[in-house]
């Protein structure tokens, strides 16, 4: 099994045989690819949809954070059979064991909802709104003006604004108000990432025992 990064137009695998390819769009969102290109038979072809059921459940459940995958191209290009032990629910496990285990070694990135932030607020008030802003990891994306109000806009990670709005209230002793929209996905910061897996693999490991 090999996994890669899956990207709208992507050229099919040039150093496997590929027979088929399915794409499907995830119900939780993204797009998942399915590449399959076994050569000679070591795996029959009857077994392709147990071998795909095991890496979507793999991938709903989330093998590093509990957050599902997305974008993820999975190419099936060798393997063997058992002519007694071989069945749907074995491929089903070893692919979902295969996928956990190669999708670690991916090194793959974890994602957040970014928002679109706009703050209107008063002049006076304007410095610690930004200052508040800097603690949040907001990126400012620009400033102006709105009839008497001063207009900042910028992108933060949802994360970042919990109790925002109680926070901006304080802050500016109700001279101000806001809106925000969602933006994009992005990548977490390295640091951040490594205490999200950290976290979830001392609470797996909890639950084990």
């Amino acid at each position: 099994m090999r996994i890669e990064p899956y990207y709208e137009g992507i050229p099919a695998p040039h150093d496997l045989t590929t027979k088929n390819i399915e794409v499907e769009d995830l119900k939780w969102g993204g797009k998942f690819s399915f590449c399959w290109a076994i050569v000679g038979g070591s795996i029959d072809a009857r077994f392709t949809n147990a071998i795909k059921k095991g890496i979507m459940a793999k991938m709903e459940e989330g093998p590093s954070t509990g957050s599902y995958c997305r974008d993820v191209r999975v190419s099936i290009y060798d393997g063997k059979m058992h002519p007694v032990d071989s069945n749907d629910m074995a491929f089903q496990i070893a692919s979902t064991m295969a996928f956990k285990e190669a999708f670690h070694d991916a090194k793959p990135q974890i994602l957040e909802p970014v928002y679109d932030l706009e703050v209107l607020c008063d002049s006076e008030v304007m410095g610690n709104v930004m200052g508040d802003l800097q603690t949040r990891r907001a990126v400012i994306m620009g400033m102006g003006s709105e009839g008497h109000y001063q207009q900042i806009r910028a992108k933060v990670p949802l994360k970042e604004l919990h109790k925002y709005s109680s926070t901006l209230r304080a802050l500016t002793q109700g001279k101000a108000k806001f809106s925000m929209s969602f933006a994009e996905y992005a990548a977490v910061p390295a640091d951040i990432q490594a205490k999200l897996i950290a976290e979830y693999q001392k609470h797996a490991v909890h639950e084990e025992h």
